[in-house]
């Protein structure tokens, strides 16, 4: 129950974070660091929540933003970089990318609260 819990706060603060308009766009460690923080669990489990509540979330809203806009953007992207053109490509590396970044962060946050 933990983990879900994680998981689902991990993504909504994330969001809202990320709403919030004068932020980078890394504040979401922050919020990561502190579920994993407030949320004990073992390393690996903090490391999948952080890591599964960002890529879901990045995932689901860059896939909204390039069905709006019929993949163009995405597609050209992706023919630059070495991706072959795929767009869903290029949305999975962005939210393994975003998920990395926040499963550190989570780990991170889980060490640290092994350590005090």
């Amino acid at each position: 129950m933990k983990f879900i819990t994680a998981l689902f706060l991990t993504a909504f603060l994330a969001f809202a974070v990320g709403t919030y308009g004068i932020l980078p766009w890394w504040s979401f460690v922050v919020t990561s660091f502190l579920v994993s923080v407030a949320i004990h669990q073992r390393a690996v489990k903090a490391f999948l929540a952080g890591f599964l509540g960002l890529f879901i979330l990045w995932v689901s809203l860059a896939t909204m933003k390039d069905v709006a806009n019929e993949h163009i953007l995405s597609s050209k992207v992706a023919q630059i970089l070495p991706l072959g053109g795929s767009f869903v490509v290029l949305i999975l590396l962005t939210g393994v990318l975003g998920g990395l970044v926040s499963g550190l962060a989570a780990l991170t946050g889980s060490f640290f609260r092994q350590s005090k």
